[in-house]
Parts: structure tokens; C-alpha cells; sequence
């Protein structure tokens, strides 16, 4: 489970790195230290929907089940701090002042990576924990199925 949690990290940090070759702002010490920010927004959402699948497979769900529950009750608070945060913060890049130029490169990460981060925790998580569960064996039992040859009548 953790290394489910850590793999999505370099996925989000594509997104803020797309925001800046989109917006043509390079990246600058600031972008850098909004980089960590964004890691731990994207750590923090992908932690609560892991616990959640979790806590609906030891209420005796399978994987999928589970994936489908936990995932509708995660949308909605993943969707709303995604677009408050985004909302917030899209002001800056219109901004022309002075100050507010310096630290566009972070708003710029932030926004674009947040951008992205829907979709990793939604689909992303939820499909490498399901490749967990197959590789460690604890998916669901394969039957094995007896196939019948036809033989045709002369």
C-alpha cells in the first residue's frame, strides 16, 4: 500500500511540469518548493481513498466493490479541494504586479498538478491496488474451465 501511495506522486508532478511548458514559466525555487506542496496533497488524498477501500474490504467487500464504494465516497471531497484550491489560486496568474510575478511559478505548480491529481487518485490508485491484489494472489480465485470438444456426426 505504500509504495501504491508513493508511486502516484511523479504522475502529478507531470502535470505541473506540463503547466509550465503550457504557460511558458520556468521552473524556479519556488516551483520547486510547490512541487513538495502538491506531493503531499496528492499523499494525503491518495492515503484517505486507500483507507477507505481498505476499511469496505474488512467490512467483507471484494476489490471491486470496495474500489467502486470508496471511490464514490472520496469524489466529492477530492473534486471540492481540487476546485477551491485551483479557484484560489488562479487569480495569481493574471496578476501583473511586481510580487505577484514572483511567485506565479508556484501557482502555476500547484494548479496544474492539482489539475491531474483527480484522476490519479480516482483511477490511478484504485487500478495499481487491484495489481497488487492480483500479483500477491489475493484477487479473485480463477476457476478453471473445461472446454468440450465438438465432434460432428459423418
Amino acid at each position: 500500500t505504500p509504495m501504491v501511495v508513493m508511486s502516484i506522486v511523479p504522475f502529478g508532478l507531470i502535470g505541473a511540469f506540463v503547466g509550465h511548458w503550457v504557460l511558458g514559466y520556468r521552473l524556479n525555487m519556488l516551483s520547486l518548493m510547490a512541487l513538495l506542496g502538491l506531493s503531499g496533497v496528492i499523499i494525503n488524498d491518495a492515503i484517505i481513498i486507500v483507507s477507505s477501500i481498505k476499511r469496505r474490504i474488512g467490512e467483507g467487500l471484494d476489490l471491486r466493490g470496495a474500489v467502486i464504494i470508496g471511490a464514490r465516497e472520496r469524489l466529492r471531497p477530492v473534486i471540492l479541494t481540487t476546485l477551491t484550491t485551483i479557484g484560489g489560486l488562479t487569480p495569481l496568474l493574471f496578476e501583473r504586479s511586481v510580487q505577484a510575478q514572483l511567485i506565479q511559478p508556484l501557482a502555476v505548480t500547484l494548479i496544474f498538478g492539482l489539475l491531474f491529481s483527480p484522476l490519479l487518485i480516482l483511477f490511478f490508485v484504485p487500478s495499481l491496488l487491484g495489481v497488487g491484489t492480483d500479483i500477491r494472489g489475493l484477487g479473485r480465485k480463477v476457476v478453471p474451465v473445461t472446454v468440450v470438444a465438438k465432434t460432428s456426426a459423418p
